[in-house]
Formats: structure tokens, sequence, C-alpha cells
């Protein structure tokens, strides 16, 4: 028997056939680190305008899901203090005037419990969502997400947060080779670089949504209410 939609949200390449009972929203790395002057994301000569520009609708996305009484789960990049879980080919890549682990202006670069690292204010969790720390550019390497998940019966999941080519897509394909349908937020995601979010997008949408689904805010808002 085939199986049972509750109903359709309009996205790309086609619509996204929603199981309104299993769908969960992913909101990748909106860390200080990332969005703020100062940070590590600024360090690297990125223009942190472009994520800070996202955090409305990354904001109106959050408060859909939980409108709805819909899961959300945050993630954040980050590693232990005494760096036993970064190993030496991802601290040597970047600035080299400022790595992962060194002093910054938000404390210790990506490091656990650093003020750098902690998730914009106005995207932080409320009680009882989910936080996971990745030490890796995918959520599911190291971490409980997919025991999370399997937990809470989810097969669905909306995918919003930053940087769209790297820990968004990698993420996005660490899920769907594990079974899970993906939907890509378009306005809640964003790169420091245009042209590899577009390219991102492409990507994912391939071929008849290869890794996945890319919708709007709207829509995605519509279809989960």
């Amino acid at each position: 028997m085939p199986e049972k939609h509750t109903a359709e949200i309009k996205a790309e390449p086609f619509a996204f056939p929603l199981k309104r009972d299993a769908i969960a929203l992913v909101v990748i790395d909106m860390q200080r680190d990332f969005a703020e002057p100062g940070g590590f994301g600024a360090s690297l000569g990125n223009d942190v305008g472009r994520i800070t520009k996202i955090i409305p609708d990354v904001k109106r996305l959050i408060e859909g899901f939980r409108m709805a009484g819909l899961p959300v789960i945050h993630t954040m990049e980050c590693h232990r203090p005494d760096l036993s879980d970064l190993p030496p080919a991802k601290r040597n890549r970047g600035n080299p005037a400022l790595k992962i682990g060194d002093a910054g202006p938000m404390g210790r670069v990506l490091i656990a419990g650093e003020a750098g690292t902690a998730i914009l204010s106005e995207l932080a969790p409320i009680d009882g969502e989910i936080v996971i720390e990745k030490p890796g550019k995918g959520a599911f390497y190291a971490t409980p997400l997919g025991d999370i998940l399997k937990a809470r019966g989810i097969e669905q999941i909306v995918f919003a947060g930053v940087t769209t080519e790297v820990c968004v897509q990698t993420t996005m394909r660490e899920a769907n080779d594990r079974g899970y349908e993906c939907l890509l937020a378009e306005e809640a995601t964003e790169s420091y670089f245009p042209e590899f979010k577009t390219a991102a997008i492409a990507m994912i949408t391939a071929q008849g949504a290869i890794v996945g689904w890319v919708g709007s805010v709207d829509d995605i808002i519509k279809g989960i209410a």
C-alpha cells in the first residue's frame, strides 16, 4: 500500500509529501562565531551580514514549528576544551592567525561553553528543545542525533541555518543516506558566498530531489500548520 501523506508543501523540484506527525526542524549552527563581527567567520574575511539577514526568517520558521507542536533541534559546531575531538586536518585550515581553539574576541574559538560558540539570542532554544554539539560539519557524525530522531519517530527533516554549502548540505546528505526526506528552507539558510548557496541548492534538488527539496519559509509554515 502506498505511504499516506497528510499534506503537500509547495517545493522544488516538485511538491514535498509531508508526513505531519513525523517531521522535525533542524537549525544548523546559528552561532555568534559565524554571525557576529569579531567572530570566527569574520576573522576569515567573510561578510557576516549575509548570515544576520536570515535571522528573522529562521525565527519565523522556528516559531512556526513551535506553534505546530513539532520538534525543533538546534546544532552547534564546537569542540572539547582539550581539543581531543579536533583533528589537525580541521584545525590547520582557515585563518593562520586565529585557529579553532585559539583565544578570540568572544573567547576560545568554537570551544564548547565559550561566548562565541553560543546560539544567537534571537534564536535561542527554549526548554525542552534539543541542542546537539557537533565536532564535524555534519550533525550526525559523533553525535546522538540519529538516535534522537529514531526515538521520536522522525522520518522527515526541514533544514535551516549555515552555511548552506558546508554544514547544512553535509547534514542533509547524511540524513538522506539514512533514509530521511529532507526539505531546505530557502530564505532560512545562507552562505558567505551567494554563488555557493545557489550551487548547493542546485545539487540538492537535482535529478528529482536526489538529496532533498527546497521550499519557502511561508509555504513550509503553511504546510505544517
